[in-house]
């Protein structure tokens, strides 16, 4: 799931980036916020029956020839939209955590770069930078992720004693009952583990990027034409 969300993910976004800035629709200080959230949008909706089976995975302790059991079942009640369910939660998640992610690391990247162009930032300054970004994205999204978990394990227990959901609550339900039975605090459960994978994966995955992007950009240029 994350080999083809990652590269899907990343060309989406430059693609996009580009697009915006070179037909001037939105200013450069945006257009990272736009593209980023456009970019998941996309992600999200290719990769969420991907991430409805690994959800099933963890959640029912299936094989994965169970699994395509498990799978069948669910095309056979809900149709071919069942795959897709949790997509809302996902996207209100993904999507402003991508936008808030792209916008705060160029902000970010562009502190610490200072007055130098923005080719020559460093591995380390995009560590830091994405680091950062990370975390302020994870923290602020964090109340869409618990909806979303708490929605598919429920899903998963309904499917293991064999009963059909009658009616599926909105996220903002969602969000209304969780406060109402745990507090504001039940809306950022688990927010240690989310702050410890999203800072280090968000920085390793962005400065890996950026190195790679600028090695091979050298790798084409130092290559001779003809």
């Amino acid at each position: 799931m994350t080999v083809p969300a990652t590269a899907i993910y990343f060309t989406a976004y430059d693609q996009l980036k580009a697009f915006l800035c070179g037909r001037a629709l939105t200013s450069d200080l945006y257009a990272p916020m736009v593209a980023g959230a456009l970019a998941r949008l996309g992600t999200v909706t290719v990769i969420s029956p991907l991430e409805l089976m690994r959800t099933k995975l963890q959640a029912q302790h299936v094989s994965y020839r169970e699994l395509g059991a498990c799978v069948r079942t669910a095309v056979a009640q809900g149709g071919w939209r069942s795959l897709w369910l949790g997509w809302g939660p996902t996207a209100l998640r993904d999507v402003p955590f991508s936008a808030l992610y792209w916008f705060n690391y160029e902000l970010v990247k562009r502190w610490l770069n200072g007055l130098r162009p923005k080719d020559q930032t460093s591995v380390g300054m995009s560590f830091v930078a994405g680091g950062i970004s990370g975390t302020v994205a994870a923290v602020l999204t964090l109340p869409f992720d618990v909806v979303k978990t708490q929605r598919q394990v429920a899903l998963g227990a309904m499917e293991a004693v064999r009963v059909t959901p009658l009616q599926v609550d909105s996220t903002w339900l969602l969000l209304q009952r969780i406060r109402a039975e745990s507090g504001t605090r039940g809306l950022f459960a688990g927010f240690l583990p989310r702050i410890i994978k999203a800072a280090p994966s968000c920085a390793i995955m962005i400065s890996t990027y950026e190195f790679g992007k600028r090695f091979f950009q050298r790798l084409n240029q130092d290559r001779p034409l003809g």
